[in-house]
């Protein structure tokens, strides 16, 4: 079972805008090895970090709008929201070092 929570344009409020922590939101595609590869990383961290933030997920071939918005060229594209505003992002394939490098200090 995936430790993320599915997002959607009708849902991004509700999930991601007015969660009561920070989201780190994956905008990815089912089809992308990249994000299929980064995704247990984000898990593994998300369990780290239980208590201090949400994880999430938009699939940009059904929310392509949520992608638009929020300047998603490329998947997977990884967002630290907090509160429903971004304060970082990392964009492609990272290591784990790189993720906890850019998102802890945030949290």
């Amino acid at each position: 079972m995936s430790e993320f929570l599915e997002v959607t344009a009708d849902t991004f409020a509700q999930k991601v805008t007015l969660a009561h922590l920070p989201v780190l939101l994956e905008f990815s595609a089912p089809w992308c090895n990249p994000c299929k590869r980064l995704e247990p990383v984000l898990e593994e961290l998300g369990r780290e970090w239980k208590g201090k933030v949400l994880l999430a997920r938009v699939n940009v071939d059904e929310s392509p709008e949520l992608a638009m918005k929020h300047q998603v060229m490329s998947v997977p594209t990884v967002i630290l929201m907090t509160p429903g505003k971004e304060v970082a992002r990392l964009t492609g394939l990272q290591s784990r070092e790189k993720i906890v490098e850019r998102f802890s200090s945030h949290l």
